[in-house]
């Protein structure tokens, strides 16, 4: 039998997290706290042998995954396949405008997300299968191996869903997933078994910015 785990982690708290702005393919700074969760899961995660780093091309992403991995002589390798889910004209939008503005597809994002879509967004399926593929290549690649994946909300939410079985209209239901959370799948001969999902247990402070 052969199992490969793979962690995956969403980036630290940024500027734009905080301001309640969606950022889809667009990108914040990491807030100081931000850098501070990304440190507490990089000594959470030092007794973890990995073997290489994967993380979306976006430099709020790719800036986690560097904390994380530290000083550990790992590749690391930006993967447009994890970005975030585009959402087009809402990008760099404050999220309660957009609930006035757009409040059919505000509901459908958050209570029915197969029915999103506004002018320039993915789908949250077409997010699904880039990421689900990906994350596939990786599995084959490091086959017996342990990988680190540093992306995001929406991204972790439809890959988590795919090993849960889970149905996209209930994609946001718990577990929410904090800043730097860790999830932990798994998977022996094709097979997947999820060890972690969402888990805080390393932030090590109780004043740990839960919020998204």
């Amino acid at each position: 039998m052969t199992t490969t785990t793979v962690y995956i982690t969403r980036h630290g708290q940024t500027e734009w997290n905080v301001q309640k702005r969606m950022q889809g393919h667009q990108d914040s700074e990491l807030t100081p706290l931000g850098v501070q969760q990304a440190e507490w899961l990089g000594r959470g995660m030092h007794h973890v042998e990995l073997d290489a780093v994967y993380a979306s091309s976006s430099p709020r992403a790719l800036r986690t995954a560097e904390i994380i991995r530290g000083e550990r002589d790992l590749p690391l390798t930006a993967c447009d396949e994890f970005k975030e889910i585009g959402m087009g004209v809402w990008e760099g939008r404050d999220s309660a405008e957009l609930q006035l503005q757009y409040p059919e597809q505000h509901q459908f994002f958050w209570g029915d997300p197969e029915q999103f879509s506004v002018e320039g967004s993915e789908t949250f399926a077409a997010v699904q299968e880039r990421a689900l593929g990906k994350l596939r290549e990786i599995v084959d690649l490091h086959a017996g191996g342990t990988v680190l994946i540093v992306t995001h909300t929406v991204v972790i939410k439809v890959l988590m869903a795919h090993f849960e079985g889970r149905a996209m209209n209930k994609l946001w239901d718990l577990p929410y997933i904090y800043p730097t959370c860790l999830c932990r799948i798994d998977i022996t001969d094709g097979v997947p078994e999820i060890v972690l999902h969402g888990d805080t247990s390393h932030y090590e402070t109780a004043e740990s910015g839960m919020e998204s």
